[in-house]
């Protein structure tokens, strides 16, 4: 696959709503509105899904932006920015912001996902939950912002799907 460096798709401007606010047609909603894996729902639309991981590392309170409203204050919150490929084809960007009180136990493994999607660890985990799903559309480019919870433990996940996903 080797390294493939595209443009970060703007998720910071981004507005977002509840998706019985905001019209959405009937296949857009299907994938925007999935409650299962998105990784899976991907693996069914190629022969294989790979993540390139783009950020993995710390961020402080002061730098997480309009995110720190969606989840418990904490000195500092453990990122991790990704490209998944279908196929070799960059299908989605996603970004996990988790606060650092929720790496503890089992939550640890959050910050060694390395290649791995995070949808194959999160959804294989029996203490999973998710609070809500939101939606948003800027520059042509659908996303979705969930926060989940781990064991009650909160983080946020966003999913920006890229020009080439099988949504569009």
């Amino acid at each position: 696959m080797g390294n493939k460096t595209l443009p970060i798709p703007n998720w910071q401007g981004r507005d977002w709503f509840y998706p019985q606010y905001y019209p959405l047609s009937k296949t857009v909603g299907e994938w925007l509105l999935e409650e299962d894996s998105m990784t899976s729902r991907c693996e069914r639309y190629c022969h294989e899904v790979t993540v390139q991981p783009q950020f993995e590392g710390y961020i402080s309170a002061e730098s997480l932006s309009r995110e720190s409203s969606e989840l418990p204050t904490d000195r500092r919150y453990w990122i991790r920015e990704i490209l998944l490929f279908g196929d070799n084809i960059p299908w989605l960007w996603a970004r996990t912001v988790v606060p650092e009180q929720t790496l503890s136990g089992p939550e640890l493994n959050l910050m060694t996902l390395g290649t791995t999607p995070l949808g194959r660890y999160l959804f294989n985990q029996a203490e999973l939950e998710r609070d809500y799903i939101q939606v948003s559309s800027l520059d042509g480019l659908w996303g979705r912002r969930s926060r989940l919870r781990l064991s009650g433990k909160p983080l946020l996940l966003t999913e920006i799907f890229l020009p080439s996903a099988p949504l569009y």
